[in-house]
C-alpha cells in the first residue's frame, strides 16, 4: 500500500544570485536524499544544496536564471509520504498523526488536527467535536498507536 499524501519539506525563500539557485526554508534534515520535489504543479530536480543563509541554497535544473528563481517565491517543495526513509521503533512523521482519531479513558475525545514543534518537544492539537481545540504535550500525554492516539486524562480539557 502506498501513500499519496504530499509532505513538505522546504520552501522557496527567494533566489540566490543570478544564475537560478534558490534559497529554501527547511523542513528536513536532508533534502539531499530526495532527486525530485513537486511544487506549484511542476517537477523540480535537485542538481545540488549547501547550507545558506536561513537555511539552504539549492539548484534545480529547471530553474535557470534568477528571474525563473524569484517567480517561484512561497512555493512549497514536497514529496509523497511513500518516499519518506522508514522509522525506528517508537519513531513517528507529524503528518502519520494527523486525522487520527484521540481517545482518553477509552472514550472518544476528538481527532489530531495538528502537530507542532515550539523547542521543547512536539505539542498535539486535538479537535473536539464541538469545534473546540486543546493541545497537549505529545511526550508526556500521548501513547502513540498505528490507528488512535491516546491521550492521559490528565491534559484533557
Amino acid at each position: 500500500m502506498t501513500d499519496d499524501r504530499t509532505v513538505t519539506l522546504a520552501a522557496i525563500i527567494g533566489a540566490h544570485g543570478v544564475t537560478g539557485e534558490v534559497r529554501l526554508k527547511l523542513f528536513s534534515d536532508d533534502l539531499s536524499v530526495y532527486p525530485s520535489l513537486t511544487g506549484g504543479g511542476r517537477t523540480f530536480t535537485l542538481k545540488s544544496i549547501r547550507p545558506g543563509p536561513n537555511g539552504a541554497v539549492a539548484r534545480f535544473a529547471e530553474i535557470r536564471d534568477r528571474n525563473d528563481a524569484e517567480a517561484l517565491r512561497g512555493t512549497q517543495l514536497s514529496v509523497p509520504r511513500s518516499a519518506l526513509p522508514p522509522l525506528g521503533e517508537g519513531e513517528y512523521y507529524h503528518i502519520d498523526l494527523i486525522g487520527l482519531p484521540c481517545l482518553a479513558d477509552g472514550e472518544p475525545i476528538g481527532t489530531a488536527v495538528l502537530v507542532e514543534d515550539f523547542g521543547a518537544g512536539d505539542v498535539l492539537e486535538i479537535e473536539k467535536p464541538d469545534g473546540k481545540r486543546f493541545m497537549v504535550p505529545v511526550a508526556k500525554a500521548v501513547t502513540v498507536e498505528a490507528d488512535r492516539l491516546l491521550i492521559d486524562p490528565e491534559f484533557v480539557e
